[in-house]
């Protein structure tokens, strides 16, 4: 099976109104989207804007908290658990209303001791885990690497799989972001291959930068066809800042289908 590719309407066709962005991704030739957040948005004006544009809603974010402010997720924070648990709820509403089978879980930035801030996400995607596989819908959760976002909990792979492990639930997956993990720990493909059947969800960009692929030092064809060959039948998130305009930056998927 080819693979198949979503567009991150956070990051590309910036210049459009959201709304308008899904058929812009449609136009481009995806057949999947995913972004950030969609609670700014009327869920059902959401879900007709996605309908009539004929793409798929693959995944979005969990509620996060102030993002403007500057917070990064509620999972880890203590004060905030009841804010968490409600925020499950409307995203699981969400998505239900937009058909989108995903959600991604981010951690945040503790505002307590590291080990209270380890127990309290533990505790929190239990909850969440729960409450979406009754839903049908796979929970993710996902390292955020620290140059980036300083402070983030989950910064790395082996953190998250050890977060994972202590939930115990088989509707946990990590999501994994190459560009991410590139910062922060490397050796790409090794852990694809170890790690891919808990793996719920991919995206990319390339580093330094976080341009598309094919603008830094990782090597694209490569992961593709190894992903490829070890049978990866997830979508791919292309959340990455468009060196010039978002139309000229899809040379690299020349090479692959979309």
């Amino acid at each position: 099976m080819p693979l198949q590719f979503s567009a991150n309407l956070s990051f590309l066709f910036a210049e459009q109104d959201f709304l308008d962005r899904f058929g812009a991704a449609a136009q481009a030739g995806f057949k999947g989207v995913e972004f950030h957040f969609p609670y700014e948005h009327d869920k059902a004006v959401l879900a007709e804007v996605g309908l009539t544009s004929g793409v798929e809603v693959v995944l979005f974010n969990l509620p996060a908290g102030n993002w403007a402010g500057g917070e990064r997720g509620l999972a880890c924070l203590p004060e905030r658990k009841a804010e968490f648990q409600d925020g499950v709820g409307r995203a699981i509403e969400y998505a239900e209303a937009l058909g989108c089978t995903r959600l991604n879980c981010l951690a945040g930035i503790p505002t307590t001791a590291q080990g209270k801030a380890i127990d309290t996400l533990i505790d929190n995607l239990k909850f969440a885990a729960a409450v979406t596989q009754r839903a049908g819908i796979r929970l993710t959760m996902e390292p955020l690497n620290t140059r980036d976002t300083p402070g983030f909990l989950i910064s790395d792979t082996t953190q998250a799989m050890q977060v994972i492990d202590a939930v115990g639930s088989k509707n946990l997956f990590l999501q994994y972001d190459v560009y991410h993990a590139q910062i922060m720990e490397g050796d790409l493909t090794r852990t694809l291959e170890q790690l891919l059947p808990r793996i719920g969800h991919l995206q990319i960009a390339d580093n330094p930068g976080r341009h598309e692929p094919g603008t830094g030092e990782i090597n694209f064809p490569f992961l593709f066809r190894r992903l490829a060959e070890l049978g990866y039948t997830g979508w791919i998130g292309c959340e990455y800042q468009p060196s010039g305009a978002t139309e000229d930056s899809f040379g690299w998927l020349g090479a692959v289908a979309r």
